[in-house]
């Protein structure tokens, strides 16, 4: 940290925030291969909250790609890059009292719990959507398993990089086997259980 750069601290908190919003503030974090399903979950989630009078957004993969880390690539050094880049993101939104739905595939453990450690303790819930490779590969609605089975893209999670799955998450999603609706009753009731949301 440069000597001359300064951390200030503004009169409303992040405690105020949650007051007036009337439910904690946190990030539920998705994660799983592409084509598993964490996009669909976090929107319908999103929905859910939303409906119910919470302060929700989601961070989306793609999304973020093409404004914040549309200078990344996909290789080891830039994924972790990318990944630090939203965490920050996300505490920022923790801090002005939201709920962030981060939907990523975050291959690489370390990086999940770096965001983890940015937190505070009962501000970070990881969802590993797990879902068989032939099935995330037979959904492929962007086309991209088969262009990196055929070698056009390099790095590509599952195919040519690694994922590390999750070795604790709070909840095991298969969306192969569960329907969305299950899903998302899966996640309100982990948020229901520790009293995180209004209801």
């Amino acid at each position: 940290m440069k000597a001359e750069v300064y951390w200030h601290t503004g009169q409303i908190d992040k405690e105020n925030r949650q007051q007036r919003n009337n439910h904690n503030s946190f990030v539920i974090w998705f994660t799983g291969l592409s084509g598993s399903g964490k996009s669909t979950l976090a929107n319908a989630v999103e929905k859910e909250l939303f409906d119910t009078d919470h302060n929700v957004v989601t961070l989306d993969g793609d999304n973020i790609r093409h404004g914040l880390c549309s200078d990344l690539g996909f290789s080891e050094n830039d994924r972790h890059e990318n990944i630090r880049r939203i965490g920050e993101v996300a505490k920022l939104f923790v801090e002005s009292g939201s709920i962030v739905l981060a939907a990523f595939v975050s291959p690489y453990e370390e990086d999940r719990e770096q965001i983890r450690n940015l937190l505070n303790d009962g501000e970070f819930y990881e969802v590993f959507c797990d879902c068989d490779l032939k099935v995330c590969e037979s959904r492929d609605p962007k086309g991209i398993y088969k262009r990196a089975r055929k070698g056009e893209i390099a790095n590509f999670t599952g195919i040519s990089a690694p994922y590390e799955s999750p070795s604790n998450p709070d909840i095991r999603i298969n969306s192969a086997e569960q329907t969305i609706e299950e899903e998302v009753d899966m996640v309100m009731q982990l948020l229901n259980t520790r009293n995180l949301i209004s209801v």
